[in-house]
């Protein structure tokens, strides 16, 4: 089975509720479980009296999202996003030069990456001419569909 798989499984048990997970594939199989780790048991032992009531002087009131902090959030320009659930590679070979770097120019149809799934190597490419503002993916990092790649500023 790839490690690849195995750190994305290990990754959605942590984020889940589960408590364990196991996958057979063809005659291989993995069996996760989480555990306990030492630090959330001595925190769990913590004695009651170190608990302290919640009062208004030790409440910390959540923040508000003015409209300014929002716009600076949003991603201008237009996005270039995942086509299919697979593995994002920068490069056509490890240690080539990746297709395209932040900051530089793009036309239409240029590849801008592959996304490997099921042993097939599929090549994203540009929907438009621009310029490569972000890339929002590490080389080698599981993508799911529909997951924003790039950002490309006209």
């Amino acid at each position: 089975m790839d490690i690849r798989k195995v750190k994305k499984l290990i990754e959605m048990l942590e984020e889940s509720s589960l408590n364990e997970l196991e996958i057979k594939e063809g005659e291989e199989s993995v069996k996760l479980v989480k555990s306990i780790g030492i630090m959330h048991q001595a925190q769990m032992a913590a004695p009651i009296a170190d608990i302290q009531p919640l009062t208004e002087s030790n409440l910390v009131a959540p923040q508000e999202n003015t409209e300014e902090d929002v716009k600076e959030k949003i991603i201008s320009g237009k996005s270039i996003n995942s086509p299919m659930v697979g593995t994002f590679y920068n490069s056509p070979n490890p240690g080539a030069d990746a297709f395209v770097k932040i900051g530089d120019s793009v036309s239409e149809g240029d590849v801008l990456c592959i996304i490997e799934a099921m042993k097939m190597m599929n090549e994203v490419k540009s929907d438009f001419n621009g310029t490569i503002k972000e890339i929002l993916i590490s080389d080698s990092e599981p993508v799911e569909y529909g997951e924003v790649l790039f950002v490309i500023e006209e």
